[in-house]
C-alpha cells in the first residue's frame, strides 16, 4: 500500500550528457564499434548510463535503492523489477550537452497478480535539447512485488558464472541476424557503476538468493535492453531510430547462455532476447524499433 500523503510531482534538473560514463559504455560492450565522442550524436538508450543519478550513501535502504517516498511513492513491497517502458525521440541529443530533465511519476496502481501483491509505477520524463525543444520522450513501468522464500539457487553461482565466459569474448557477439549474449559478475559490477544502481541483487549473492529470492545474481533490465539496442547498432542497419518499445517477460541470471535475434516487422524491426527459458517459452525481453 501506498501512503495516501504522498503526492507525484515533476522533478525538474539540468544535466550533462557527460563523455565519461558514454565512453564507459562504450568500454564495457567493446565490440568494435567507435565510442560517441562529444558533439557525437547520442544512441538510443544510452542517456540511461549518460545521465546517472547517484544519491547520497545515508538515501539508500537495505536493497541498495533509494528510499521511497520522495520522487517514487513509499512502497512497502520489496522486490522491485524493471518491467520496460517506451520512449519517443523528437530530437537529437549530443554527447556533451546539457540538457533539461523533466521527471513525473504518472501513475500508480495497486493489484494482486499471481504471486501475490504487486504494485505498478509508471514513470514519465522528457529530455529538452540545450536549445528548449524536446529530444525524447520515455514512460518506464516498475513493478514492485512481495518478498519471496529464499532460493536453493539454479542459476550458475559467481564463480562459475565467471568461468563460463571465455576470455577476452565481447559481451555482445558480432552475427548476421543472432548474436550471443554472455554475462558474467564482473559485467554486472560494471554496469551497477556505470548507471549508478546500487540494487544488491545485481552483486550481491547472498542477499540476491537468500532475502529477495532470487536463483542467482539477476541481470540488470536496461543491460538487456541495451543490449538489444546495440545489436541493432552492430547491424548496420542505416536507419534512424524514431520510436521504440521494450518488454522485460523474464528475468536472465548471471552467467546462463542466451542470444539476440533480429527480425523485420512492417513497422520497423524487433529485436528479441532468449534466455534459457524464452527459447522454449519465447523471448525474455523484447525490443520493438520503429525506423525511419
Amino acid at each position: 500500500m501506498t501512503d495516501t500523503a504522498w503526492e507525484p510531482h515533476t522533478v525538474v534538473t539540468e544535466e550533462l550528457i557527460d563523455p565519461a560514463p558514454v565512453t564507459a559504455l562504450a568500454a564495457l560492450f567493446d565490440d568494435g564499434l567507435p565510442a560517441p565522442a562529444p558533439g557525437d550524436p547520442l544512441p538510443p538508450l544510452w542517456h540511461w548510463v549518460a545521465l546517472p543519478r547517484w544519491s547520497a550513501s545515508t538515501r539508500l535502504s537495505v536493497d541498495g535503492h533509494p528510499f521511497r517516498g520522495s520522487f517514487l511513492p513509499p512502497i512497502e513491497l520489496p522486490r522491485r523489477m524493471f518491467a520496460g517502458g517506451s520512449v519517443a525521440f523528437t530530437g537529437e541529443i549530443k554527447v556533451g550537452d546539457t540538457v533539461r530533465r523533466e521527471a513525473v511519476v504518472e501513475s500508480v496502481t495497486e493489484k494482486n497478480g499471481r504471486s501475490g501483491k504487486l504494485v505498478i509505477v509508471v514513470t514519465s520524463t522528457t529530455l529538452y535539447t540545450p536549445d528548449g525543444a524536446p529530444a525524447l520522450t520515455e514512460k518506464q513501468n516498475i513493478i514492485y512485488r512481495e518478498a519471496a522464500a529464499p532460493s536453493a539457487g539454479t542459476a550458475p553461482a559467481p564463480e562459475a558464472a565467471a568461468a563460463l565466459v571465455p576470455a577476452g569474448a565481447p559481451i555482445v557477439a558480432a552475427g548476421a541476424d543472432t548474436w550471443d549474449f554472455r554475462t558474467d559478475p564482473t559485467l554486472l559490477m560494471r554496469f551497477s557503476a556505470a548507471t549508478a544502481n546500487a540494487h544488491r541483487i545485481h552483486y550481491d549473492w547472498p542477499y540476491a538468493t537468500g532475502v529477495e529470492g532470487y536463483p542467482g545474481l539477476v541481470v540488470h533490465g536496461p543491460l538487456m535492453t541495451l543490449s538489444l539496442a546495440e545489436a541493432h547498432r552492430l547491424s548496420g542497419d542505416p536507419e534512424t531510430v524514431t520510436e521504440l518499445e521494450h518488454r522485460n517477460a523474464a528475468p536472465l541470471f548471471c552467467g546462463q547462455t542466451a542470444s539476440l535475434r533480429a527480425r523485420r516487422t512492417e513497422s520497423g524491426k524487433t529485436v528479441e532476447l532468449f534466455g534459457p527459458k524464452g527459447v522454449e517459452g519465447g523471448a525474455g525481453t523484447v525490443l520493438e524499433l520503429t525506423l525511419n
